[in-house]
């Protein structure tokens, strides 16, 4: 089983890819952040990358340690799309400014994906804020940045997406990961 991620910035379509890949039937995961938000707003919490950065990323640390477990564990052999990886947490927290735990670097370094991650890029035309991405798009375009730097730093070599439409997209990814056209 190889389990890939898939990152970038905010509203570059990451998730409306996953979406459509697990459509075409490879399993996923949730992305960490947008679920923590829906958690916090729901319960009235501040661990909100608006309020509490530092609870946010430890938030998102769990629930990314329990995915990546959780698709370790499960049966199959085909692929498992994460949306986004313990990585990316390591470029938020450098977005932010905030010191990087050692734990954070460990669990990046340690835990290993698929060596190819694929990387969406800044895509304007789709670019859009919602009550879980209230970053600008010069944030988003800087968010694609930090990523591009941080996961080559944990070894990990990545493929950009075109800015094609999702069918597109889809096909692309799947042919890269040697299953073949969707059913």
């Amino acid at each position: 089983m190889s389990l890939v991620v898939l990152t970038g910035g905010p509203g570059s379509g990451k998730t409306t890819l996953i979406d459509a890949l697990e459509r075409s039937g490879l399993a996923r995961t949730e992305e960490a952040g947008r679920a923590v938000i829906r958690d916090q707003l729901a319960v009235g919490g501040r661990a909100l990358p608006w309020e509490d950065r530092e609870r946010f990323a430890e938030l998102m640390l769990d629930r990314e340690l329990r995915s990546y477990h959780e698709a370790r564990a499960a049966p199959g052999a085909g692929p498992v799309l994460f949306d986004r990886g313990l990585p990316d947490l390591v470029g938020y927290l450098r977005l932010e400014g905030i010191p990087l735990p050692a734990r954070v670097h460990t669990a990046a370094g340690e835990l290993r994906y698929h060596r190819t991650v694929f990387i969406a890029p800044p895509w304007p035309a789709i670019y859009a804020q919602d009550a879980e991405r209230k970053q600008s798009y010069e944030v988003a375009v800087r968010t694609y940045e930090v990523m591009a730097e941080v996961y080559p730093e944990y070894g990990y070599e990545l493929v950009e997406l075109e800015r094609v439409p999702v069918a597109e997209r889809v096909a692309f990814v799947r042919s890269c990961l040697g299953v073949g056209s969707s059913t």
